[in-house]
């Protein structure tokens, strides 16, 4: 059984550290599923802070832990970049 909470819910960021192996890029593909699979309202750099002292301090070499640590620098609001409210109204 797979150790699950609020900032993990799927239990993506526990796996990715149980498998052997595991290449940076297959990190990235799982962090992408976890960054979706969060429940709407968490706060990304706090779910980050808490996987990061859950797990990558306890691992530092794992390749997880790498993309938990660039996740939580590049953390950015996101931001509206198209569509009718971006045109310019007279």
């Amino acid at each position: 059984m797979k150790p699950t909470d609020g900032m993990d819910p799927k239990g993506l960021i526990y796996e990715a550290y149980q498998i052997e192996e595991i290449s940076g890029a297959e990190c990235r593909s799982i962090f992408l599923d976890w960054a979706l699979s969060l429940p709407e309202g968490h706060e990304t750099a706090a779910a980050l802070h808490h996987l990061i002292e859950r797990y990558a301090d306890a691992l530092p070499d794992h390749p997880m832990s790498a993309v938990l640590r660039d996740g939580l620098t590049s953390v950015v609001s996101p931001r509206r970049r198209g569509g009718w409210r971006s045109r310019p109204r007279n």
